[in-house]
């Protein structure tokens, strides 16, 4: 330590680098420098070798200082050892406990904070539970560790349910254009026949007005024949008027048999106008009327979103059929997967409906209602306890859902089956409309709002809901 206070840093520096001498040769001009840093000097000034400092030249070699050498390697060495003690000495506030003034070595557990071994003792962390901090570090890395854990899968989660949202957006846009493919396709139907009718009531009007000018011309015809008879019975009158003597008295008799012939007075026929009553009465409601021949009613219409990946859907959403390709749908919580069902739109709480499903040939089905709260997302079985109310066809053998299930003996196999549902009473009835057999009843109240409920594993048929008939008429006062 004497010998650094007693040499100056300074005095062990290089004037060119500033830094400690490294391999120092001194001139003869006393003046020291490192040998690097004085070739280098040379190399780039003039041919001249003068002192960088008093610009003595030097022509002899420049000699090595093995004394200087010594003295800036032992300058290095207590260097080294100086700050090796004062990284020992030296500690960060952040370790010191601000009460105390000693290191912060021990965790105390219930209050989350590091303490020193003076607070230990303290009565505030006494009875405490501590362990060394190194400890607790470990600890808490694991912690933190764990937490970095959790929040790569909230992440992955966040990451998974961003592309599902991506993905859905697109299949809204191709929802939208199918909605309005569909929409076009049916206003169209209803324009062509707006068209054609009003095509065929002008049709009619051009028809009925030509008949009735042709009629009402032909009489004009035969009156002008009239007309031109008589106005030469008035010039033969006129002329034996005009003659003189008895010759008047021989023509009078023939005369007068001609003059008094009778001649019909002109009389328009009825119903010789348009009858524009029968054109314009009630119009809208007449288009109406005839339209309702053309038009089709499902009392249930399949709701897509609720149907699984597997199932095809018709496009007036009435039939569905299964299928081995699963599609790429979004996984959005109404649907169905991997079961393979499908709800009806509408959803019921009181009153009384009704629908046909036709099952044809079919060989896997199930018809009924289900619950607003049944299981979409898991393979259940469907029976009641799963909150299904429904009748089964499977292996050539029917079933009712109860739990267990129910055999149903049927002298035939229906084609349809028809669903009666009665909120309000509490029951679920099935029939065969061919022959209105009874085939099932459930008796289960209705405590939360049912779907209409269609599983399919055929391929080949689908299940259809049958159209009801409509019809349009005035109410009557008696």
């Amino acid at each position: 330590m004497a010998g650094r206070h007693s040499l100056p840093e300074v005095d062990l520096s290089c004037p060119i680098c500033c830094d400690i001498f490294r391999d120092p040769v001194v001139l003869k001009c006393s003046h020291s420098f490192c040998d690097p840093c004085l070739k280098r000097y040379w190399n780039q000034g003039s041919q001249s070798r003068d002192c960088p400092l008093c610009r003595t030249q030097s022509v002899d070699e420049p000699v090595a200082s093995l004394t200087l050498k010594n003295l800036c390697e032992a300058y290095a060495q207590e260097s080294d050892c100086l700050e090796d003690t004062a990284g020992e000495l030296y500690c960060d506030p952040g370790e010191m406990c601000p009460l105390h003034g000693e290191r912060l070595k021990l965790f105390c557990v219930p209050d989350k904070q590091p303490i020193c071994v003076v607070c230990h003792t303290s009565r505030k962390h006494k009875q405490h539970d501590c362990c060394p901090v190194s400890e607790a570090i470990i600890d808490v890395k694991e912690k933190l560790k764990s937490a970095v854990s959790s929040l790569q899968e909230k992440k992955n989660a966040f990451d998974k349910m961003k592309l599902s949202y991506e993905d859905t957006v697109a299949y809204i846009q191709v929802q939208a254009q199918f909605v309005e493919r569909r929409t076009r396709e049916e206003f169209e139907k209803l324009h062509s026949f707006l068209d054609a009718e009003e095509e065929a009531r002008m049709e009619a009007l051009r028809g009925e007005e030509e008949q009735k000018r042709r009629a009402l011309m032909e009489k004009i015809e035969e009156i002008n024949r009239n007309i031109t008879s008589v106005s030469e019975s008035i010039r033969g009158l006129e002329e034996e008027i005009a003659l003189e003597g008895i010759s008047v008295l021989h023509k009078c008799k023939r005369t007068l048999e001609r003059v008094n012939s009778p001649i019909e007075d002109p009389v328009m026929d009825p119903g010789a106008l348009l009858d524009v009553a029968k054109y314009l009465g009630s119009l809208n409601f007449q288009v109406w009327e005839k339209m309702h021949k053309k038009v089709k009613f499902t009392p249930v219409t399949l709701d897509p979103n609720t149907a699984a990946p597997w199932l095809v859907l018709s496009d007036d959403l009435t039939s569905v059929r299964d299928s081995d390709e699963k599609q790429k749908l979004p996984d959005n919580p109404e649907r169905f997967d991997p079961d393979t069902g499908v709800l009806g739109s509408e959803s019921f709480a009181s009153g009384k409906h009704a629908w046909d499903v036709n099952v044809g040939d079919n060989t896997a089905w199930v018809v009924g209602v289900a619950k607003e709260s049944v299981q979409r997302k898991e393979k259940v079985s469907s029976v009641l306890k799963n909150g299904y109310l429904s009748v089964y066809f499977y292996h050539k053998m029917y079933f009712a859902g109860t739990s267990p299930l129910t055999r149903l003996n049927l002298k035939r196999n229906p084609q349809r089956i028809r669903v009666l549902l009665d909120c309000d009473k509490g029951r679920v009835c099935f029939y065969d409309p061919h022959d209105n057999t009874h085939i099932y009843t459930f008796k289960h109240a209705i405590t939360e709002r049912v779907f209409p409920y269609f599983w399919v594993g055929c391929q080949q048929c689908p299940l259809t809901v049958e159209p009801l008939e409509v019809s349009v008429k005035a109410v009557e006062y008696f």
